[in-house]
């Protein structure tokens, strides 16, 4: 391996293209703290208006530009789960760096995960864990009490997006993961391959709103639990027996009877929930084999 690591840059966008446009300038700029050369891949969840791009004044790092267009939309864990089994079959590369295309994954956090990557001698995911969030008050609040359920549920805390850099190695594993097609970050952590988190602030939109409503925050969410659906189903096992045992040792009669059912609804509806999600990846899809069925097109937009 030579001294320039050899980068691809994976953006998942959806009609986000004059953020995109911008953050690409912004990163060929901060890239030249890094000895690199960046291939920007931008996963378009089939978009309603094209991309206009607007490569002009870029080349420093950025040294090629391509535009995976996709045949339906899929959100966007998917997209970029199909966006890393493109790059695992077709780009070469010493490491990827996965990242929004809006401006909150910030082009000086990711020069910081890639002397972070480096440092640590190329072996290790390395993954940026949020110190500050600039959303309104009922999200924070909102997602406070997600990071809990997250915790009670599966026993990991919440700590880490999709914003990370990650080695080619661990590209290899990762396409060969269901999980993958279910949600990037909560794949990594539980392919227990060696990762680290560097503390990194979360930056602001470069332009527009986020188009992600309070449903699809909940499913996005969901989605990351149902990566360990095997031990959320264990741990409400558990509960629920031992509630069970200590209901019927407190009231013995009508009461008891009562909250076992109670008791034994709430187990077997939060099971079958997490069962339908879980389902999304036990089906089989395997995104190294299967991502194909989801590609358009490629298109190069630009070439220094």
């Amino acid at each position: 391996m030579g001294n320039t690591l050899r980068l691809t840059i994976l953006m998942p966008v959806r009609d986000d293209w004059a953020s995109a446009n911008e953050l690409i300038h912004r990163l060929d700029r901060a890239l030249a703290a890094v000895p690199c050369e960046a291939l920007v891949l931008a996963v378009d969840d089939l978009s309603a208006t094209p991309w206009t791009p607007s490569p002009s004044g870029i080349g420093s790092r950025i040294k090629n530009i391509q535009s995976l267009r996709l045949r339906r939309n899929l959100g966007h864990q998917r997209a970029i789960a199909v966006g890393l089994a493109y790059i695992e079959q077709h780009i070469p590369c010493d490491a990827v760096l996965v990242m929004d295309a809006d401006g909150e994954d910030t082009p000086e956090g990711a020069v910081q995960l890639l002397q972070d990557f480096l440092q640590a001698g190329q072996s290790k995911t390395v993954f940026a864990a949020r110190t500050r969030r600039a959303e309104s008050l009922l999200f924070q609040v909102l997602y406070r009490l997600y990071k809990a359920a997250h915790l009670l549920l599966t026993g990991i805390p919440v700590r880490i997006g999709n914003f990370s850099v990650m080695p080619f190695a661990h590209l290899r594993t990762a396409v060969v993961m269901s999980e993958l097609w279910n949600h990037y970050a909560a794949a990594m952590v539980r392919s227990k391959l060696p990762l680290q988190m560097v503390p990194i602030p979360r930056g602001q939109r470069i332009a527009g709103q986020s188009t992600m409503n309070l449903v699809e925050l909940v499913t996005h969410g969901l989605s990351a639990i149902s990566v360990f659906s095997d031990i959320v189903g264990t741990r409400l096992l558990i509960v629920t027996v031992l509630g069970a045992l200590l209901s019927l040792a407190i009231v013995p009669y009508t009461g008891g009877i009562l909250f076992l059912a109670a008791l034994q609804f709430i187990g077997i509806a939060t099971s079958f929930h997490f069962f339908l999600l879980s389902n999304r990846s036990a089906a089989g899809f395997i995104p190294t084999r299967d991502y194909g069925t989801f590609v358009d097109s490629v298109t190069e937009v630009f070439r220094a």
